[in-house]
């Protein structure tokens, strides 16, 4: 019999520098962009998707105000300090970019980067101030993992409703912000992203279901369960692949 091959199963990147790990997360953030851009998560300047900085941990990086997602490539991203100045980059940070996002950096060490836009089940389901159901596979990636942030007091450019926007989100994936829209965190730009994608369709799906009929709803033991096996952080990361081969061929000056 002909010698089969070693299956090999994706591996997250090991880096040998922090610069090499730098790169690697803003090609990943401009890819967040594109398909941000692709799948219509866009609502006039609003929306963000930050990574933090592996070289200075304090700083992050993060879209350029007004920029169109469709177009942001690698070296359009500009990097923030935690007192909100431009300290690499020739464009303006998005004051609500700062405002929760420098918040969320500062409240979990753990999260690498942070999604939020104003995509339109997002922000359908937020003015219903619930959760998400187990009503799919696919969702239960959040079951007792988002939370809601139950309030609005306008739009956010004071880094005091930051800090309370990162404490709703606590040590979830993900929150809602009511009559507002959705945000994701991961422990890798990937994860970050694709959760957002998930979730944006998750919110989907549960308001086609309803407004279609009755729902049968996946009890608390199999989603818990379900849960361990599509929540984990390595299972955001994976996910994510696929839509990074697809966008750069598809748009490769996204890495310029």
């Amino acid at each position: 019999m002909p010698d089969v091959p070693e299956l090999t199963i994706p591996k997250r990147p090991v880096f040998d520098s922090p610069d090499e790990e730098q790169l690697h997360r803003k090609q990943r953030l401009a890819a967040g962009f594109r398909l941000f851009g692709k799948f219509g998560f866009e609502e006039g300047v609003a929306g963000h998707i930050t990574a933090r900085d592996p070289v200075e941990p304090e700083t992050f990086w993060v879209n350029p105000l007004g920029m169109p997602f469709a177009h942001i490539r690698v070296r359009d991203l500009i990097r923030v300090n935690a007192q909100g100045d431009v300290v690499e980059g020739r464009h303006q940070v998005n004051a609500a970019a700062f405002a929760i996002h420098s918040q969320i950096h500062q409240a979990r060490p753990d999260v690498v980067a942070a999604a939020h836009s104003h995509s339109t089940y997002g922000r359908a389901l937020s003015t219903l101030g619930e959760l998400l159901d187990p009503m799919t596979q696919d969702v239960c990636a959040f079951y007792g993992d988002h939370g809601l942030f139950d309030d609005y007091t306008g739009v956010v450019t004071d880094i005091e409703e930051g800090k309370r926007i990162a404490t709703a989100l606590g040590e979830h994936k993900a929150l809602i912000l009511r009559n507002h829209g959705l945000l994701t965190v991961g422990r890798s730009v990937d994860s970050a992203v694709f959760w957002f994608i998930t979730m944006e369709r998750s919110c989907q799906v549960q308001l086609t279901a309803k407004a279609a009929g009755s729902v049968v709803r996946i009890d608390a033991e199999q989603a818990r369960a379900t849960h361990g096996q599509v929540g984990k952080e390595y299972v955001g990361w994976l996910a994510f692949q696929p839509l990074w081969d697809k966008i750069i061929r598809e748009q490769p000056d996204l890495l310029d």
